[in-house]
């Protein structure tokens, strides 16, 4: 079963920037945050970051049992995915064999997991799958991706399985531009925007170069600011979100007068968002608690920020998956329906249909 799959919004709906919002400029979300449990679990552990780490583990205990561990004695989870992506192409054959290994048995657990998404009600019919999320920028990552699209179409299952195109960190800032309509950016140079994730807060710069793609195909993140707040110990949300709005702060103070800016902060958050900027659930991989009833956080930025150049300042949030997914929507022409599945600190997913698929219409 999935918690909360969510129904398509009515024809009728306008598509105004609002939180959370089910129909947007260019796309009709179906559904997102989807949580599907089995009889071990929720099946979204099986095909994150840390299922690659525990499934490494596994192999190298077998290992050890006769005791030889190529490895060595190294934690596998303070093992970076660049060195295991390099052991693969050089070095000692045995160690490379065992990520070989690794790779192999996530891209199993992926690609059923897949099946389970692809049997819901809201992604029946999905024609393409983009996979993005941080452990798609490793080439580990890249590899048990590909393998899995391979077993997906050796056993006949009807459905493409590609990379996210940009850089998972840019395209969650990306995405945000598709959440509005396109009045509110018409005339401007950029917007501004941030990523908020379990391990890592990122702000940036949203370049939209309109002029040279309205379909925002073009639209690139020239500044781009990061923060791995996980390192931070007894990091308070509060404390969180100052942090946050100081990056966005000194981007528009970097920027002045060179950036025509439309008064605009898009925001990419994990969970289930409310009409209101509630987050009403999935943000428990965030410091502190997000989803108290009496916090908002689109109303906490606009209050930090509350000025861009001349106007007032405008928040739009959605959930952090359906974010990154939407900067896949110009290369998504071809399809009616498809999905993203982010792989990070958790699984992220959201399923798209889309509104139109004339040329450089928004």
């Amino acid at each position: 079963m999935a918690k909360n799959e969510s129904k398509r919004s009515d024809a009728d709906r306008p598509t105004l920037p609002i939180h959370g919002a089910q129909r947007l400029p260019s796309v009709d979300v179906d559904s997102y945050s989807l949580e599907l449990e089995d009889e071990t679990g929720y099946a979204g552990d099986k095909a994150n970051k840390g299922a690659f780490v525990r499934i490494l583990d596994e192999i190298r205990k077998s290992l050890r049992e006769s005791g030889d561990d190529p490895l060595g004695s190294k934690p596998s989870r303070q093992i970076s995915r660049k060195k295991l992506g390099e052991m693969l192409v050089k070095g000692d054959p045995e160690a490379g064999a065992l990520v070989q290994s690794a790779v192999e048995d996530f891209a199993q657990q992926f690609q059923a997991v897949i099946r389970r998404f692809l049997k819901l009600k809201s992604w029946q019919g999905t024609e393409c799958i983009v996979v993005g999320g941080g452990f798609r920028a490793s080439r580990i990552g890249e590899l048990a991706i590909a393998r899995t699209g391979i077993i997906l179409k050796t056993e006949g299952v009807d459905v493409g399985l590609q990379l996210l195109k940009s850089d998972p960190d840019e395209a969650a800032l990306i995405g945000t531009a598709h959440l509005l309509p396109a009045w509110m950016i018409e005339g401007h140079d950029a917007i501004l925007a941030a990523d908020i994730g379990g391990t890592n807060i990122r702000a940036g710069i949203v370049e939209l170069n309109l002029s040279k793609a309205k379909d925002l195909s073009k639209a690139r993140v020239p500044e781009l600011k990061h923060w791995c707040h996980q390192e931070e110990q007894e990091l308070k949300r509060d404390a969180a979100v100052e942090r946050l709005a100081q990056m966005l702060i000194e981007l528009l103070r970097e920027a002045k007068d060179k950036v025509h800016f439309a008064p605009v902060i898009g925001l990419g958050c994990p969970g289930v968002i409310a009409e209101d900027g509630a987050i009403k659930r999935g943000a428990h991989n965030l410091p502190g608690n997000w989803e108290s009833e009496t916090f908002n956080l689109p109303r906490a930025i606009k209050a930090l920020v509350p000025r861009i150049g001349e106007h007032e300042t405008n928040v739009v949030m959605h959930n952090d998956a359906v974010v990154q997914g939407l900067s896949e929507v110009p290369h998504m022409r071809e399809h009616e329906h498809w999905g993203i599945l982010t792989i990070g600190t958790g699984l992220g997913n959201a399923r798209f249909s889309n509104r139109h698929r004339s040329k450089d219409k928004r």
